[in-house]
Protein backbone atom coordinates (compact mmCIF):
# COMPACT_ATOMS: atom_id res chain seq x y z
CA UNK A 1 0.00 0.00 0.00
CA UNK A 2 2.11 2.94 0.94
CA UNK A 3 5.15 1.02 2.82
CA UNK A 4 7.92 1.50 0.09
CA UNK A 5 9.70 2.95 2.99
CA UNK A 6 13.16 1.23 3.41
CA UNK A 7 12.84 1.03 7.40
CA UNK A 8 12.42 -2.52 8.24
CA UNK A 9 11.11 -1.83 11.62
CA UNK A 10 7.60 -3.83 12.21
CA UNK A 11 5.83 -0.55 14.18
CA UNK A 12 6.61 1.50 11.74
CA UNK A 13 5.23 -1.39 8.89
CA UNK A 14 1.89 -0.24 6.86
CA UNK A 15 1.43 -4.18 6.19
CA UNK A 16 1.81 -5.10 9.47
CA UNK A 17 -0.30 -2.47 11.04
CA UNK A 18 -3.02 -3.67 8.47
CA UNK A 19 -3.14 -6.95 9.60
CA UNK A 20 -3.79 -5.62 12.97
CA UNK A 21 -6.84 -4.18 13.69
CA UNK A 22 -5.84 -2.84 17.18
CA UNK A 23 -3.03 -0.78 15.34
CA UNK A 24 -4.88 -0.36 12.81
CA UNK A 25 -7.68 1.77 14.60
CA UNK A 26 -4.87 3.57 16.42
CA UNK A 27 -3.43 5.16 13.33
CA UNK A 28 -7.18 5.91 12.04
CA UNK A 29 -7.90 7.74 15.31
CA UNK A 30 -4.45 9.29 14.97
CA UNK A 31 -4.97 10.63 11.63
CA UNK A 32 -8.51 12.06 12.56
CA UNK A 33 -7.22 14.11 15.84
CA UNK A 34 -4.49 15.23 13.88
CA UNK A 35 -6.65 16.32 11.05
CA UNK A 36 -8.69 18.11 13.31
CA UNK A 37 -5.81 20.10 15.20
CA UNK A 38 -4.71 21.62 11.81
CA UNK A 39 -7.30 23.32 10.86
CA UNK A 40 -7.36 26.31 13.37
CA UNK A 41 -3.25 26.39 12.81
CA UNK A 42 -3.27 26.34 8.82
CA UNK A 43 -5.43 28.65 8.74
CA UNK A 44 -3.83 31.39 11.10
CA UNK A 45 -0.31 30.45 9.04
CA UNK A 46 -2.58 31.77 5.51
CA UNK A 47 -2.97 35.02 7.52
CA UNK A 48 0.73 35.37 7.70
CA UNK A 49 1.54 34.69 5.22
CA UNK A 50 -1.66 36.45 3.49
CA UNK A 51 -3.20 34.07 1.22
CA UNK A 52 -7.01 32.91 1.58
CA UNK A 53 -7.04 30.08 4.13
CA UNK A 54 -8.33 27.71 1.25
CA UNK A 55 -4.53 27.85 0.03
CA UNK A 56 -2.71 27.04 2.65
CA UNK A 57 -5.83 23.74 3.70
CA UNK A 58 -5.19 22.63 0.05
CA UNK A 59 -1.56 22.44 0.40
CA UNK A 60 -1.77 20.96 3.66
CA UNK A 61 -3.65 18.39 2.59
CA UNK A 62 -1.91 17.86 -0.48
CA UNK A 63 1.14 17.94 1.34
CA UNK A 64 0.31 15.18 4.05
CA UNK A 65 -0.83 12.93 1.27
CA UNK A 66 2.09 13.16 -0.66
CA UNK A 67 4.59 12.77 1.96
CA UNK A 68 2.98 9.44 2.95
CA UNK A 69 4.46 7.97 0.16
CA UNK A 70 7.55 9.66 -0.44
CA UNK A 71 8.67 10.92 3.11
CA UNK A 72 11.71 8.93 5.02
CA UNK A 73 9.87 9.13 8.06
CA UNK A 74 6.84 7.66 9.08
CA UNK A 75 4.21 9.35 11.49
CA UNK A 76 5.62 12.65 10.44
CA UNK A 77 2.71 14.97 8.98
CA UNK A 78 4.05 17.86 6.91
CA UNK A 79 1.55 21.18 5.79
CA UNK A 80 1.30 24.55 5.39
CA UNK A 81 4.03 25.90 8.16
CA UNK A 82 4.58 28.95 10.38
CA UNK A 83 8.08 29.24 9.55
CA UNK A 84 7.56 29.22 5.49
CA UNK A 85 4.76 31.42 5.59
CA UNK A 86 7.08 34.01 7.64
CA UNK A 87 9.34 33.60 4.44
CA UNK A 88 6.33 33.75 1.77
CA UNK A 89 4.77 36.73 3.08
CA UNK A 90 6.84 39.46 1.73
CA UNK A 91 6.59 37.95 -1.94
CA UNK A 92 2.83 37.41 -1.97
CA UNK A 93 2.36 41.38 -0.76
CA UNK A 94 4.82 42.61 -3.34
CA UNK A 95 3.71 40.23 -6.59
CA UNK A 96 0.88 38.09 -5.60
CA UNK A 97 0.06 34.12 -5.19
CA UNK A 98 1.33 33.46 -8.87
CA UNK A 99 4.61 34.41 -7.26
CA UNK A 100 4.46 32.55 -5.14
CA UNK A 101 3.41 29.11 -6.73
CA UNK A 102 6.12 29.47 -9.14
CA UNK A 103 8.56 30.00 -5.56
CA UNK A 104 7.32 27.25 -4.35
CA UNK A 105 7.77 24.96 -7.68
CA UNK A 106 11.37 25.84 -7.31
CA UNK A 107 12.18 25.50 -3.67
CA UNK A 108 10.92 22.01 -4.25
CA UNK A 109 13.52 21.47 -6.91
CA UNK A 110 16.25 23.11 -4.82
CA UNK A 111 14.79 20.48 -2.29
CA UNK A 112 15.46 17.71 -4.36
CA UNK A 113 18.65 18.90 -5.26
CA UNK A 114 19.89 19.49 -1.78
CA UNK A 115 18.99 15.93 -1.30
CA UNK A 116 20.83 14.53 -4.00
CA UNK A 117 23.67 16.44 -3.25
CA UNK A 118 23.71 14.90 0.28
CA UNK A 119 22.69 17.99 2.48
CA UNK A 120 20.16 15.97 4.75
CA UNK A 121 23.00 13.93 6.33
CA UNK A 122 25.06 17.36 7.66
CA UNK A 123 21.94 17.25 10.36
CA UNK A 124 24.17 14.79 12.12
CA UNK A 125 25.96 17.76 13.17
CA UNK A 126 23.20 19.11 15.39
CA UNK A 127 24.70 18.85 18.96
CA UNK A 128 22.38 17.51 21.99
CA UNK A 129 22.52 20.79 23.48
CA UNK A 130 21.12 22.39 20.21
CA UNK A 131 18.17 19.58 19.94
CA UNK A 132 17.59 20.64 23.65
CA UNK A 133 16.56 24.10 22.61
CA UNK A 134 14.95 23.13 19.86
CA UNK A 135 12.48 21.00 21.85
CA UNK A 136 12.14 23.83 24.27
CA UNK A 137 11.87 26.39 22.02
CA UNK A 138 8.87 24.47 19.62
CA UNK A 139 6.97 23.95 23.30
CA UNK A 140 7.11 27.42 23.83
CA UNK A 141 6.20 28.49 20.68
CA UNK A 142 2.87 25.95 20.76
CA UNK A 143 2.19 27.39 23.83
CA UNK A 144 2.06 31.03 22.94
CA UNK A 145 0.20 30.65 19.58
CA UNK A 146 -2.45 29.29 22.30
CA UNK A 147 -2.56 32.94 24.15
CA UNK A 148 -4.66 34.84 21.38
CA UNK A 149 -7.12 32.04 22.05
CA UNK A 150 -7.67 33.02 25.60
CA UNK A 151 -7.47 36.85 25.38
CA UNK A 152 -10.79 38.90 24.90
CA UNK A 153 -13.01 35.62 24.92
CA UNK A 154 -16.33 34.80 26.95
CA UNK A 155 -15.48 33.46 30.29
CA UNK A 156 -16.65 30.45 29.17
CA UNK A 157 -13.82 29.31 27.18
CA UNK A 158 -11.88 29.08 30.20
CA UNK A 159 -13.59 26.05 32.20
CA UNK A 160 -13.87 24.25 29.02
CA UNK A 161 -9.92 24.91 28.30
CA UNK A 162 -9.54 23.57 32.09
CA UNK A 163 -11.80 20.76 31.26
CA UNK A 164 -10.28 19.19 27.85
CA UNK A 165 -6.58 19.97 29.69
CA UNK A 166 -7.84 17.79 32.62
CA UNK A 167 -9.56 15.38 29.84
CA UNK A 168 -5.95 14.77 28.02
CA UNK A 169 -3.96 14.15 30.94
CA UNK A 170 -6.84 11.93 33.08
CA UNK A 171 -8.18 9.77 29.73
CA UNK A 172 -4.84 7.86 28.81
CA UNK A 173 -4.86 6.17 32.84
CA UNK A 174 -8.34 4.48 32.16
CA UNK A 175 -7.77 3.86 28.52
CA UNK A 176 -5.73 3.98 25.52
CA UNK A 177 -7.70 2.42 23.41
CA UNK A 178 -9.42 6.00 21.78
CA UNK A 179 -7.01 9.06 21.63
CA UNK A 180 -7.84 10.94 24.61
CA UNK A 181 -7.59 14.91 22.70
CA UNK A 182 -10.19 13.03 20.57
CA UNK A 183 -12.51 12.29 23.04
CA UNK A 184 -11.41 15.69 24.38
CA UNK A 185 -13.10 17.37 21.35
CA UNK A 186 -15.64 15.42 20.78
CA UNK A 187 -17.06 15.55 24.52
CA UNK A 188 -16.31 19.56 24.45
CA UNK A 189 -17.98 20.53 20.69
CA UNK A 190 -21.04 18.37 22.49
CA UNK A 191 -21.20 20.39 25.23
CA UNK A 192 -21.01 23.40 23.56
CA UNK A 193 -23.50 22.46 20.82
CA UNK A 194 -26.26 21.06 23.44
CA UNK A 195 -25.84 23.77 25.61
CA UNK A 196 -25.69 26.68 23.09
CA UNK A 197 -22.58 27.90 24.59
CA UNK A 198 -21.63 31.26 22.49
CA UNK A 199 -17.33 30.93 22.49
CA UNK A 200 -15.27 30.90 19.61
CA UNK A 201 -14.97 28.28 16.74
CA UNK A 202 -13.03 26.47 13.80
CA UNK A 203 -15.79 28.91 11.50
CA UNK A 204 -14.38 31.67 13.37
CA UNK A 205 -10.71 31.23 12.20
CA UNK A 206 -11.77 31.67 8.68
CA UNK A 207 -14.02 30.01 5.52
CA UNK A 208 -13.06 26.49 5.15
CA UNK A 209 -12.69 25.32 1.14
CA UNK A 210 -16.12 23.48 -0.12
CA UNK A 211 -15.25 22.10 -3.29
CA UNK A 212 -12.23 19.74 -3.83
CA UNK A 213 -8.51 21.55 -5.00
CA UNK A 214 -7.89 22.24 -8.80
CA UNK A 215 -4.64 22.36 -10.90
CA UNK A 216 -3.43 25.79 -11.27
CA UNK A 217 -0.06 27.07 -13.48
CA UNK A 218 0.95 30.02 -12.20
CA UNK A 219 0.67 33.11 -14.71
CA UNK A 220 4.01 34.52 -14.23
CA UNK A 221 6.63 35.04 -17.53
CA UNK A 222 9.39 32.99 -18.25
CA UNK A 223 12.28 35.35 -17.74
CA UNK A 224 15.07 36.19 -16.14
CA UNK A 225 13.89 38.81 -14.28
CA UNK A 226 11.16 36.66 -12.90
CA UNK A 227 13.77 34.20 -11.52
CA UNK A 228 15.70 37.00 -9.52
CA UNK A 229 12.37 37.88 -8.21
CA UNK A 230 11.70 34.46 -6.67
CA UNK A 231 14.74 32.73 -6.23
CA UNK A 232 15.82 34.46 -3.10
CA UNK A 233 12.34 33.49 -1.67
CA UNK A 234 12.26 29.85 -3.11
CA UNK A 235 16.22 29.33 -1.46
CA UNK A 236 14.44 30.42 2.22
CA UNK A 237 11.84 28.26 1.80
CA UNK A 238 13.55 25.16 1.10
CA UNK A 239 16.21 25.76 3.69
CA UNK A 240 14.03 26.35 6.59
CA UNK A 241 11.44 23.85 5.26
CA UNK A 242 14.08 21.50 4.96
CA UNK A 243 16.20 22.42 8.81
CA UNK A 244 12.70 22.47 9.96
CA UNK A 245 11.82 18.78 8.61
CA UNK A 246 14.72 17.01 9.20
CA UNK A 247 15.18 18.01 12.90
CA UNK A 248 11.45 16.64 13.24
CA UNK A 249 12.40 13.83 11.58
CA UNK A 250 15.39 13.28 14.27
CA UNK A 251 12.59 14.45 17.22
CA UNK A 252 10.28 11.76 16.23
CA UNK A 253 13.20 8.75 15.63
CA UNK A 254 14.09 9.44 19.59
CA UNK A 255 10.23 9.68 20.61
CA UNK A 256 9.53 5.69 18.90
CA UNK A 257 12.99 4.55 19.22
CA UNK A 258 12.99 4.02 14.66
CA UNK A 259 15.25 5.39 12.48
CA UNK A 260 14.19 7.27 9.30
CA UNK A 261 15.93 8.03 6.18
CA UNK A 262 16.63 11.68 6.30
CA UNK A 263 17.75 11.85 2.57
CA UNK A 264 14.47 10.55 0.90
CA UNK A 265 12.82 13.03 3.79
CA UNK A 266 14.17 15.87 2.02
CA UNK A 267 13.79 14.96 -1.89
CA UNK A 268 10.46 14.10 -0.14
CA UNK A 269 10.01 17.04 0.89
CA UNK A 270 10.48 18.92 -2.07
CA UNK A 271 8.34 16.42 -4.02
CA UNK A 272 5.48 16.84 -1.92
CA UNK A 273 5.82 20.96 -2.24
CA UNK A 274 5.38 20.85 -6.09
CA UNK A 275 2.62 18.38 -5.33
CA UNK A 276 1.36 21.15 -3.49
CA UNK A 277 2.20 23.97 -6.09
CA UNK A 278 -0.03 22.37 -8.60
CA UNK A 279 -2.77 22.78 -6.81
CA UNK A 280 -2.38 26.84 -5.81
CA UNK A 281 -0.34 25.82 -2.38
CA UNK A 282 1.86 28.12 -0.54
CA UNK A 283 4.67 25.35 0.68
CA UNK A 284 5.35 23.97 3.89
CA UNK A 285 6.67 21.39 5.98
CA UNK A 286 6.74 19.68 8.80
CA UNK A 287 3.90 20.31 11.34
CA UNK A 288 5.94 20.13 15.02
CA UNK A 289 2.73 20.79 17.23
CA UNK A 290 0.38 18.13 14.88
CA UNK A 291 3.06 15.94 14.20
CA UNK A 292 3.73 15.40 17.98
CA UNK A 293 -0.24 15.06 18.36
CA UNK A 294 0.06 11.71 15.83
CA UNK A 295 2.93 10.46 17.70
CA UNK A 296 2.57 10.76 21.26
CA UNK A 297 -1.02 11.58 21.78
CA UNK A 298 -2.68 9.49 19.07
CA UNK A 299 0.99 6.78 19.16
CA UNK A 300 0.61 6.45 15.38
CA UNK A 301 3.84 5.16 14.05
CA UNK A 302 2.67 4.26 10.38
CA UNK A 303 2.54 6.34 7.11
CA UNK A 304 -1.33 5.44 7.42
CA UNK A 305 -1.90 7.87 9.91
CA UNK A 306 -0.19 10.37 7.82
CA UNK A 307 -2.03 9.95 4.97
CA UNK A 308 -5.41 10.02 6.64
CA UNK A 309 -4.67 13.25 8.39
CA UNK A 310 -4.33 14.73 4.72
CA UNK A 311 -7.90 12.61 3.26
CA UNK A 312 -9.86 13.16 6.66
CA UNK A 313 -8.78 17.31 6.02
CA UNK A 314 -9.91 17.01 2.53
CA UNK A 315 -12.92 15.44 3.39
CA UNK A 316 -14.17 17.07 6.42
CA UNK A 317 -13.64 20.63 4.68
CA UNK A 318 -14.98 20.20 2.21
CA UNK A 319 -17.97 17.65 3.18
CA UNK A 320 -19.18 18.02 6.80
CA UNK A 321 -17.46 21.67 6.85
CA UNK A 322 -20.12 22.68 9.13
CA UNK A 323 -19.66 19.92 11.48
CA UNK A 324 -16.11 20.97 11.76
CA UNK A 325 -16.47 24.39 12.07
CA UNK A 326 -18.35 23.96 15.16
CA UNK A 327 -15.68 22.67 17.24
CA UNK A 328 -14.71 24.64 19.98
CA UNK A 329 -11.15 26.36 19.69
CA UNK A 330 -11.06 25.46 23.65
CA UNK A 331 -10.53 21.71 23.41
CA UNK A 332 -8.06 22.65 20.39
CA UNK A 333 -6.45 24.80 22.45
CA UNK A 334 -6.77 22.42 25.75
CA UNK A 335 -4.82 19.82 23.19
CA UNK A 336 -2.35 21.92 22.19
CA UNK A 337 -1.46 23.56 25.84
CA UNK A 338 -0.78 19.50 26.73
CA UNK A 339 1.37 18.80 24.05
CA UNK A 340 3.54 21.87 24.64
CA UNK A 341 3.79 20.66 28.49
CA UNK A 342 4.77 17.44 27.35
CA UNK A 343 7.41 18.42 24.91
CA UNK A 344 9.46 20.32 26.81
CA UNK A 345 12.03 19.27 28.07
CA UNK A 346 11.80 19.95 32.24
CA UNK A 347 15.00 18.16 33.07
CA UNK A 348 16.94 21.13 30.98
CA UNK A 349 16.29 23.47 32.76
CA UNK A 350 16.26 21.31 36.91
CA UNK A 351 18.32 23.08 38.97
CA UNK A 352 20.88 19.66 39.74
CA UNK A 353 21.27 19.63 35.97
CA UNK A 354 21.99 23.41 35.15
CA UNK A 355 25.17 22.65 37.89
CA UNK A 356 26.21 20.02 36.12
CA UNK A 357 26.16 20.68 32.53
CA UNK A 358 29.00 22.30 30.92
CA UNK A 359 28.23 26.78 30.90
CA UNK A 360 28.79 26.42 27.20
CA UNK A 361 26.34 23.92 26.48
CA UNK A 362 23.58 25.44 28.76
CA UNK A 363 24.20 29.17 26.87
CA UNK A 364 24.04 26.71 23.33
CA UNK A 365 20.51 25.94 24.52
CA UNK A 366 19.40 29.07 25.62
CA UNK A 367 20.62 30.89 22.32
CA UNK A 368 18.78 28.65 20.46
CA UNK A 369 15.54 28.88 22.38
CA UNK A 370 16.37 33.15 22.27
CA UNK A 371 16.97 32.65 18.79
CA UNK A 372 13.91 30.63 18.14
CA UNK A 373 11.40 33.28 20.34
CA UNK A 374 13.18 36.54 19.31
CA UNK A 375 12.45 35.48 15.33
CA UNK A 376 9.52 33.22 15.88
CA UNK A 377 11.62 30.69 13.33
CA UNK A 378 12.91 27.47 14.85
CA UNK A 379 15.23 27.46 11.86
CA UNK A 380 17.11 30.96 12.65
CA UNK A 381 17.10 29.36 16.59
CA UNK A 382 19.08 26.13 15.44
CA UNK A 383 21.20 28.10 13.37
CA UNK A 384 22.24 30.42 15.65
CA UNK A 385 22.90 27.90 18.11
CA UNK A 386 24.67 25.29 15.99
CA UNK A 387 27.35 28.85 15.29
CA UNK A 388 27.17 29.20 19.43
CA UNK A 389 28.32 25.72 19.92
CA UNK A 390 30.91 25.33 16.58
CA UNK A 391 32.96 28.59 18.57
CA UNK A 392 32.26 27.29 22.30
CA UNK A 393 34.00 23.94 20.09
CA UNK A 394 37.04 25.99 18.81
CA UNK A 395 37.27 27.80 22.45
CA UNK A 396 37.67 24.82 23.78
CA UNK A 397 39.91 22.82 21.95
CA UNK A 398 42.25 25.62 21.15
CA UNK A 399 42.97 25.42 24.67
CA UNK A 400 44.29 21.61 24.67
CA UNK A 401 47.56 22.98 22.58
CA UNK A 402 50.63 23.34 24.83
CA UNK A 403 54.64 23.59 24.19
CA UNK A 404 56.82 22.03 26.30
CA UNK A 405 60.89 23.04 25.51
CA UNK A 406 63.76 20.98 26.34
CA UNK A 407 67.63 20.84 24.64
CA UNK A 408 70.69 23.62 24.99
CA UNK A 409 72.77 22.79 22.09
CA UNK A 410 69.55 21.65 20.18
CA UNK A 411 66.23 23.26 21.26
CA UNK A 412 63.43 20.82 20.83
CA UNK A 413 59.76 22.09 21.36
CA UNK A 414 57.36 19.63 21.99
CA UNK A 415 53.80 20.42 20.33
CA UNK A 416 50.96 18.46 21.99
CA UNK A 417 47.13 18.92 20.85
CA UNK A 418 44.73 19.72 17.89
CA UNK A 419 46.00 22.17 15.58
CA UNK A 420 43.56 24.18 13.79
CA UNK A 421 42.93 27.95 13.06
CA UNK A 422 42.14 28.64 17.02
CA UNK A 423 44.97 26.96 18.75
CA UNK A 424 47.94 27.44 16.27
CA UNK A 425 47.62 31.49 15.49
CA UNK A 426 49.24 31.97 18.95
CA UNK A 427 51.90 29.55 18.11
CA UNK A 428 54.15 31.49 16.57
CA UNK A 429 54.31 33.48 19.53
CA UNK A 430 55.54 30.41 21.57
CA UNK A 431 59.44 30.26 20.37
CA UNK A 432 62.47 32.47 21.33
CA UNK A 433 63.44 32.94 17.83
CA UNK A 434 66.41 35.21 19.08
CA UNK A 435 67.81 33.44 22.15
CA UNK A 436 67.62 29.21 20.63
CA UNK A 437 71.03 28.29 19.59
CA UNK A 438 71.27 27.09 15.47
CA UNK A 439 69.29 24.08 15.80
CA UNK A 440 66.08 24.01 15.92
CA UNK A 441 63.50 20.73 16.51
CA UNK A 442 59.62 20.72 16.37
CA UNK A 443 58.61 17.37 17.31
CA UNK A 444 54.63 17.04 16.65
CA UNK A 445 54.44 13.31 17.40
CA UNK A 446 51.66 14.32 20.13
CA UNK A 447 50.18 16.62 17.86
CA UNK A 448 47.79 16.66 14.43
CA UNK A 449 47.51 19.16 11.99
CA UNK A 450 44.13 19.89 11.02
CA UNK A 451 43.84 22.93 8.59
CA UNK A 452 45.94 25.40 5.87
CA UNK A 453 45.87 28.20 8.54
CA UNK A 454 48.64 25.39 11.06
CA UNK A 455 50.73 24.72 7.93
CA UNK A 456 51.00 28.87 7.55
CA UNK A 457 52.17 29.35 11.11
CA UNK A 458 54.66 26.46 10.61
CA UNK A 459 55.91 27.86 7.63
CA UNK A 460 55.89 31.18 9.84
CA UNK A 461 57.92 29.95 12.03
CA UNK A 462 59.84 28.43 9.88
CA UNK A 463 60.89 32.01 8.16
CA UNK A 464 61.53 33.45 11.01
CA UNK A 465 64.12 31.21 12.43
CA UNK A 466 65.52 31.12 8.32
CA UNK A 467 66.23 34.81 8.46
CA UNK A 468 68.14 34.62 11.94
CA UNK A 469 70.60 32.10 9.87
CA UNK A 470 69.07 29.08 12.09
CA UNK A 471 67.80 25.97 11.15
CA UNK A 472 64.65 24.08 11.38
CA UNK A 473 63.13 20.66 11.28
CA UNK A 474 60.00 19.47 12.02
CA UNK A 475 59.87 15.58 12.95
CA UNK A 476 57.10 13.01 14.39
CA UNK A 477 54.11 13.90 11.72
CA UNK A 478 52.41 10.89 10.23
CA UNK A 479 49.50 9.94 8.06
CA UNK A 480 46.99 12.75 7.12
CA UNK A 481 48.81 15.69 9.29
CA UNK A 482 52.26 14.95 7.77
CA UNK A 483 50.10 14.25 3.64
CA UNK A 484 48.85 18.09 4.60
CA UNK A 485 52.48 19.49 5.69
CA UNK A 486 54.13 17.95 2.52
CA UNK A 487 51.03 19.34 0.20
CA UNK A 488 50.65 22.93 1.45
CA UNK A 489 53.92 23.67 3.44
CA UNK A 490 56.09 26.24 0.99
CA UNK A 491 52.70 26.88 -1.36
CA UNK A 492 50.46 29.57 0.95
CA UNK A 493 51.98 33.24 0.77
Amino acid sequence: MLDTSPISHDVTSVRAAVRSPRRLTTEVLAGLVTSLALIPEVISFAVIAGVDPKVALYTSCIMAMTIAFVGGRPAMVSAAAGATALVVAPLVASHGIDYLIAAVWLAGALQIAFAAGGLARLVRFIPRSVMIGFVNALAILIFSAQVRHLIDVPWLVYPLVVGGILMVVAIPRLTTVVPAPLIAIVVLTSVVTLFHLDVPDVADQGELPSGLPTWMIPDVPMTWETLTIIAPFALGLALVGLLESLLTAKLVDDITDTPSDKTREAWGQGVANMAGALFGGMGGCAMIGQTMINVKEGRARTRISTFLAGLFLLVSCVTIGDVVGAIPMAALVAVMVVIAATTFDWHSIAPRTLRLMPRSETLVMLVTVVGTLATENLAVGVIAGVLTAMVAFARRVAHMADVTVSGDDERVYRVTGQLFWASSNDLVHRFDYVGDPDSVVIDLTAAEVWDASTVATLDTVQHKYAERGKAVRIVGLDGASLDRLQRLSGRLG
